[in-house]
């Protein structure tokens, strides 16, 4: 079994919406970013490369390789989970906050858990979301920004699986 731990960030900035966990939010204010921002995503993608010892999504995806712009938070972390599959892990469970003055996200974590659990090949009770504030403290408790911390149990593959169900 291995473990790994990510951490997203982005400054708020003009929109309509927030992408969070691979669901539309609703939103005065969208996020800064190359991609489409999803921080829980970008979190959860990192945890399960550094669990599966293949850096980060900034190597595999860096900011300023137009390839990347807009990418989907989902694509992302369906991207980061074939990349660990490939070096031999999957995962068995995920845990991810969001560190946010707002939106309050309690309403949405149900799909959130949904579309990750599709994502990674899950059942849903292995994938955990919470909320957090910063007490108004920080970029975080002025508003100006969000973030998110994940973590990522992963186990080694079945051969038959690494073959893609082929012995």
């Amino acid at each position: 079994m291995r473990i790994g731990q990510g951490f997203d960030l982005h400054r708020f900035g003009e929109g309509d919406h927030l992408m969070l966990g691979g669901v539309r939010i609703p939103f005065h204010r969208g996020v800064i970013a190359h991609s489409d921002g999803d921080v829980l995503l970008h979190a959860l993608a990192d945890a399960l490369l550094g669990a599966a010892g293949q850096g980060d999504i900034g190597h595999h995806f860096p900011p300023d390789d137009e390839r990347w712009r807009d990418l989907d938070g989902l694509d992302l972390l369906r991207r980061c989970h074939q990349l660990a599959a490939s070096s031999g892990w999957c995962a068995t469970n995920v845990d991810l906050t969001l560190l946010a003055e707002h939106p309050r996200v309690a309403d949405y974590t149900t799909a959130m858990r949904e579309q990750i659990a599709h994502c990674l090949g899950l059942p849903k009770d292995a994938v955990n979301i919470k909320g957090s504030t910063t007490e108004g403290l920080g970029a975080i408790g002025r508003g100006e920004a969000l973030a998110a911390l994940a973590v990522a149990l992963l186990k080694p593959l079945e051969q038959t699986e690494r073959d893609g169900g082929r012995t």
